[in-house]
C-alpha cells in the first residue's frame, strides 16, 4: 500500500506537504496541467480497449492532491456553491476548502441523504431535484473528472447534451445537416423518455459504468430527506447531483449505434440532447421498426418512451425540439423559435412587470435587460429576426401600459417624456439619463431582441474528443468563435474574448456559471485606470488567491503576460 501511494504521488505531483499549504497557495495552473494529463491517458487507454490501465488511471486521479483540489474548486466557484445540502454546510473559507481537500478519501466514505426539492415544470408539473451535501458534491467531482474521458470516448457521435464542447446549438445544427437536403427523410419521431433520471436501473449502472463500484453504490443509495423524512431510493440517479448528467448519457449511449445497425440505408438518424432526442426515418414503417428498438434498448436499462410526449411527424409539419420549431417550407428548411418558447418568454416578462408595479424604472430595466439579452442570444443562431421585432413590440406594450398604469391622470406626451427618451432616431427608448461621477449625462436603457445579430453557429465535428490530442488544436481553434456567456456585461464580454476564455491565473476555462471578478492589474488606489489593458476577468476564487499574495498580485498578474 505505501509503494501504490507513493506511486500516486510522483505521477500526480502530489506531495505530502501540499496538503498542509493554504488553499490560496496552490498552484492551479500545474493541478489543470496534471489532471488533464492524467484524462489524456484514460481517453488514449478506452480508445485501445485497455480497460485495466484505464481502472489504474481512475484511481490514481481520485487519489491525487490535484484532483481533489480541482474537485473542491469546482463545486465552491459555481454558482451553486451556497446552495446546503441536508447538513446545511458550505464551504466559503479558504480554511474550510483546504480541509476539504483533506476529507475527500474513499476510505470510510458514506453520502449523506440528498435534501430534495421540486421546481416547476412549463406543463405545469413539478421536477424533483436531489441536493447533495457540498462534501458529496465534490467527491462526484473528484469521481467525474476520471469518468468524464471515459463518456467522451465512449459517447455517441450526435449526443450534445451536458458534454464539453457541445450545446444545443450543434444538435440544431445536425438536424439541419440531415434534413435540409431535398433527398432527406420526410418523417421524424419525435421522442422523450419518462423520468430519464428518476428510473435508470441502478442495477445496470453498476454493471455497465466503469467507475469505483462501491462509491456508486453509495451515492445511488443514499436515498433522500422529504419534510423531515427520510426515504429509500430504488432507481435513478438524482437531478442535481454533478455526475448524474454523465452517467444519464453513458446509459443512452450505444442507442445510435444500435439504431445504424438494425436499420442501414433507411436514412435512420438520431441527434440526441440528454434525454429528448428526435431519429428520421424515410417512412412511418421505418420508423415503427425505430420504436421497437429503442423501446427493447430502453427496456433493459429501466426507462419507457413517453407515450404522450412521443410522436411520428412529416417534415413538412414540423416539430419542436430544444425550443426551436424545425419545419420545411416546400424544398427549404426553417428552424425557428417555437410558439411555446415565445409565448413562455412573454410570461417571464409579463410576470416580471407585475412584480415590479411600484418599482423604479432602473430597476426594471436591470431585471428585464438579462431575460431579453438571454432569450435573444439562444435563438441567434436560427431564422429569428422577425421574431425579434415582433417580441419588441409586445414588450413595448407591455412598458407602455406599466408606465400609464403608474400615472392613470397624467397626460401621454407627459408619461413618453418621463419613461422614453431618444438615441440616434430611436424616439421611444424605454429608458433615463443619469450624470456619471464626472457630470457626464449617460443612457441606461432597455435593450431590443431585434439588435441581436443573426449569427450561424458552426457545428461541432461528431467525432471530436477534448482528451484526445490530436484534437487538441481544433478546439483551441472553437474557443475563438465562442462568444462571451450572455449574463456578462460589455466589459466582461471583450474581457473574455482577449483571454480566450481562460483565467490568467489558474489557466481554467471560465465556464458560465461560474463565479468571476474584474481584477484590476494596478490597483486604483495606486493610479490605476479602468482601461481593459488595466483589466483581467478571473475566477472569484482566483481573485481572492491573488489579493492574498501581500501585494504581489499586480506583479504576479504581469509575471504570466498580462
Amino acid at each position: 500500500m505505501e509503494t501504490r501511494q507513493m506511486a500516486v504521488e510522483q505521477t500526480t505531483g502530489a506531495v505530502t506537504n501540499q496538503t498542509e499549504t493554504s488553499w490560496h497557495s496552490i498552484d492551479w495552473a500545474k493541478a489543470n496541467r496534471e489532471v488533464k494529463r492524467l484524462q489524456v491517458r484514460i481517453a488514449k487507454a478506452v480508445k485501445e480497449g485497455r480497460w485495466g490501465k484505464v481502472k489504474a488511471l481512475q484511481w490514481l486521479l481520485t487519489h491525487s492532491f490535484y484532483g481533489k483540489a480541482l474537485a473542491v474548486k469546482r463545486v465552491t466557484d459555481n454558482s451553486g456553491s451556497k446552495t446546503p445540502g441536508v447538513d446545511g454546510i458550505t464551504w466559503s473559507t479558504q480554511e474550510q476548502k483546504a480541509q476539504a481537500i483533506k476529507s475527500l478519501r474513499r476510505r470510510g466514505y458514506k453520502p449523506q441523504p440528498l435534501r430534495r426539492v421540486y421546481i416547476p415544470k412549463a406543463s405545469g408539473k413539478q421536477r424533483p431535484l436531489g441536493i447533495p451535501t457540498t462534501k458529496d458534491r465534490a467527491m462526484q467531482a473528484l469521481y467525474a473528472l476520471a469518468l468524464e474521458p471515459v463518456a467522451e470516448t465512449t459517447a455517441d457521435r450526435n449526443s450534445y447534451g451536458f458534454r464539453q464542447g457541445r450545446c444545443t446549438a450543434d444538435a440544431a445544427g445536425q438536424c439541419f445537416t440531415v434534413l435540409g437536403r431535398s433527398d432527406c427523410a420526410k418523417y421524424i419521431l419525435d421522442a422523450d423518455i419518462t423520468g430519464c433520471f428518476d428510473n435508470i436501473s441502478h442495477e445496470w449502472l453498476l454493471d455497465n459504468i466503469p467507475l469505483d463500484k462501491e462509491v456508486l453504490r453509495k451515492w445511488l443509495k443514499s436515498g433522500f430527506v422529504w419534510k423531515q423524512q427520510l426515504f429509500p431510493t430504488h432507481a435513478g440517479t438524482p437531478q442535481g447531483g454533478v455526475i448524474s448528467p454523465m452517467l444519464a448519457n453513458m446509459t443512452l449511449d450505444g442507442m445510435e449505434e444500435l439504431l445504424k445497425k438494425h436499420l442501414r440505408k433507411q436514412k435512420v438518424n438520431l441527434i440526441r440532447y440528454a434525454g429528448d432526442f428526435v431519429v428520421t426515418g424515410e417512412s412511418k414503417e421505418t420508423l415503427e421498426k425505430v420504436t421497437t428498438v429503442i423501446q427493447e434498448f430502453l427496456k433493459e436499462r429501466g426507462l419507457t418512451l413517453s407515450e404522450e410526449k412521443t410522436k411520428v411527424v412529416h417534415i413538412e409539419e414540423g416539430f419542436d425540439f430544444l425550443g426551436w420549431n424545425i419545419r420545411k417550407y416546400g424544398e427549404k428548411l426553417l428552424i425557428k423559435p417555437a410558439k411555446k418558447n415565445i409565448k413562455a418568454f412573454h410570461k417571464k416578462i409579463r410576470d416580471a412587470l407585475k412584480e415590479l408595479r411600484t418599482a423604479t424604472q432602473e430597476a426594471v430595466i436591470d431585471t428585464l435587460n438579462p431575460i431579453i439579452k438571454g432569450w435573444a442570444n439562444y435563438h441567434r443562431n436560427q431564422v429569428s429576426k422577425r421574431i425579434f421585432n415582433r417580441a419588441d413590440d409586445n414588450i413595448w406594450h407591455k412598458l407602455w401600459r406599466w408606465a400609464k398604469r403608474r400615472h392613470p391622470n397624467k397626460p401621454a406626451r407627459w408619461t413618453k417624456n418621463k419613461y422614453f427618451i431618444k438615441i440616434g432616431n430611436r424616439h421611444w427608448v424605454f429608458g433615463t439619463w443619469k450624470k456619471d461621477k464626472e457630470g457626464r449625462l449617460r443612457s441606461r436603457y432597455l435593450i431590443k431582441a431585434g439588435d441581436t445579430r443573426i449569427q450561424r453557429h458552426v457545428k461541432i465535428k461528431a467525432d471530436a474528443n477534448p482528451f484526445l490530442p490530436e484534437w487538441a488544436e481544433y478546439f483551441e481553434e472553437r474557443k475563438k468563435l465562442k462568444e462571451a456567456p450572455a449574463q456578462y456585461r460589455r466589459i466582461r464580454r471583450e474581457l473574455w474574448k482577449k483571454q480566450g476564455g481562460i483565467c490568467p491565473v489558474c489557466g481554467g476555462e471560465i465556464e458560465q456559471d461560474m463565479l468571476t471578478e474584474i481584477h484590476h492589474i494596478l490597483p486604483k488606489h495606486k493610479g490605476g485606470s479602468d482601461d481593459l489593458d488595466n483589466l483581467v476577468l478571473i475566477h472569484a476564487n482566483c481573485h481572492k488567491q491573488v489579493h492574498s499574495r501581500d501585494g504581489q498580485h499586480s506583479r504576479f498578474l504581469l509575471k504570466e503576460g498580462l
